[in-house]
C-alpha cells in the first residue's frame, strides 16, 4: 500500500481534531439537545449520484500503485494515500447523515466539519477533494422529493465543483463568495457564471478583490445573498464554511478575522430561520491556519448550530493551548475568540468605484435581472 504523511500537506487532520477540543472544552458539544453521531460511509450508489463508476474504480486503484495517474489523482495537490477511497467515503456518508436528519424534520440544524470538499468532479479529484460530499447530499435532498435547496459557499475558493455538478438544474441554486478567480485557485467563478440554459439565475458568483477585509466582505454578502435566497424561496439551506478566508490563512488572500466569519455563520443561521423553517445543513471546508484561525472560526459554527452564539472575548482555555502547542510546536496560540475584527459593516448603495463595488455590481448585474430583481436598487 502507498502511504502518505498528511501531516506534511495543508489540509492536515490537526484542525479537526483542534476544533473538537476547542468546542469540547465550552461545552458546545454537550448542550441540551445536541447528538453527535458517527458517521455511516456512503454507498457506491450513493456516491454514483454525482461520480462517474470509472472513476471510483480508480479511487480504489490508486493506493495500490505508487505510479498511478489520472482522474487527478497522485498529485501535490490530491495525494493518493491509504483507504482513500474508505475515509472520503465516510466523509460523505456523515454529510449525507447530518442533511436526512435535517430533511425528515429529526432535527432543525446539523454539521459535518469534516466536509465541505467541494473542489471534487464527477471524475476528477481537484483542490485536495476526492468525493464531492455537498453536490452528493444536495441530489440525495433532490431524490427525496426537495424542490429548491440552495448551497451557500464562503471558502475563500470558488466552489466549483459543486457548481458544475448542478449547472443545468433550477432546483439547486449556488452562491460562492471567493477570492476573485484572477488571482486564486480554481481559475473559475467569475460573476458571468450564471448557470445552464434551463437553469440561468441558479449559478451566483461573487468574486471579491484580494485584500476583501471582514467591512467588505460582509457588505458583499449582505448586497447580494438575501435578496437572491428570498426570491428563490429554498426549503432547506447547505452552506460550505470553509475557514480560509482568515487574513492568517496560508493559501489566499483575504483579510477576514474570526469575528467577520463568526458573523457570517449567523447572517447564513438568520436567513436559515426567515426561508427555510430553520432546516440548516453546514460543512466545514478551506482552512490551513491550523491553529491561529480554523479551531475558533468552525467552534463558533458549532456554536451557532447548537444554540447561543459564543461571546467573542472569551478567554481560550489553558489546556486547549497546551493541547495545540504540543500538535504544532512553534506556532502563535491565540488567547481568546476573537481577533478583535470590526463587522459593522456599511450597506451596499450604487455608484461605487472601488474593485469591490464593482465586483458587487458585476454579480447584481448578472443575476438580479433573471430572479425579478433591479441590480440598481439597494432595497433588492
Amino acid at each position: 500500500m502507498l502511504g502518505y504523511d498528511m501531516g506534511e500537506h495543508p489540509l492536515d487532520p490537526v484542525r479537526l481534531e483542534l476544533t473538537i477540543a476547542l468546542a469540547r472544552a465550552f461545552g458546545v458539544l454537550d448542550r441540551p439537545g445536541v447528538t453527535v453521531r458517527g458517521p455511516i460511509p456512503a454507498t457506491d450508489a450513493e456516491l454514483l449520484t454525482c461520480h462517474r463508476a470509472d472513476y471510483l474504480a480508480a479511487v480504489r486503484a490508486a493506493p495500490e500503485d505508487p505510479f498511478f495517474r489520472g482522474y487527478g489523482l497522485n498529485t501535490s495537490d490530491n495525494p493518493v494515500f491509504d483507504n482513500m477511497h474508505e475515509v472520503s467515503a465516510l466523509i460523505s456518508g456523515a454529510t449525507l447523515m447530518a442533511t436526512r436528519a435535517v430533511w425528515s424534520g429529526e432535527v432543525d440544524r446539523a454539521v459535518n466539519i469534516a466536509g465541505g470538499l467541494h473542489h471534487a468532479m464527477p471524475a476528477r479529484a481537484s483542490g485536495f477533494c476526492v468525493y464531492n460530499d455537498p453536490a452528493i447530499a444536495i441530489a440525495d435532498l433532490l431524490a427525496s422529493g426537495a424542490e429548491r435547496v440552495a448551497y451557500v459557499d464562503i471558502d475563500v475558493h470558488h466552489g466549483d465543483g459543486v457548481q458544475q455538478i448542478f449547472w443545468d438544474d433550477p432546483r439547486v441554486l449556488t452562491i460562492s463568495l471567493h477570492e476573485s478567480p484572477i488571482s486564486l485557485f480554481p481559475g473559475t467563478g467569475f460573476a458571468e457564471e450564471v448557470g445552464g440554459p434551463g437553469a440561468q439565475g441558479t449559478a451566483v458568483n461573487i468574486a471579491l478583490p484580494a485584500g476583501t477585509n471582514d467591512l467588505g466582505w460582509l457588505q458583499a454578502f449582505h448586497a447580494v445573498v438575501p435578496s437572491v435566497l428570498r426570491a428563490f424561496r429554498p426549503q432547506l439551506l447547505f452552506t460550505q464554511c470553509g475557514a480560509d478566508s482568515h487574513r492568517l490563512d496560508p493559501l489566499a488572500n483575504l483579510r477576514l478575522t474570526v469575528d467577520g466569519q463568526r458573523a457570517a455563520h449567523l447572517a447564513l443561521r438568520d436567513l436559515a430561520t426567515e426561508l427555510c423553517e430553520g432546516k440548516w445543513v453546514a460543512s466545514g471546508g478551506g482552512g490551513y491556519a491550523l491553529v491561529e484561525a480554523v479551531p475558533r472560526t468552525w467552534t463558533h459554527l458549532l456554536a451557532a448550530i447548537t444554540g447561543e452564539p459564543l461571546d467573542p472575548m472569551t478567554p481560550i482555555p489553558p489546556e486547549w493551548m497546551k493541547l495545540a502547542l504540543s500538535r504544532r510546536p512553534g506556532v502563535v496560540v491565540p488567547q481568546r475568540m476573537t481577533d478583535d475584527g470590526f463587522t459593522a459593516y456599511t450597506p451596499w448603495e450604487p455608484g461605487g468605484t472601488t474593485p469591490l463595488d464593482r465586483a458587487i455590481m458585476a454579480t447584481r448585474k448578472a443575476v438580479f435581472p433573471l430572479h425579478g430583481l433591479d441590480p440598481h436598487d439597494p432595497r433588492d
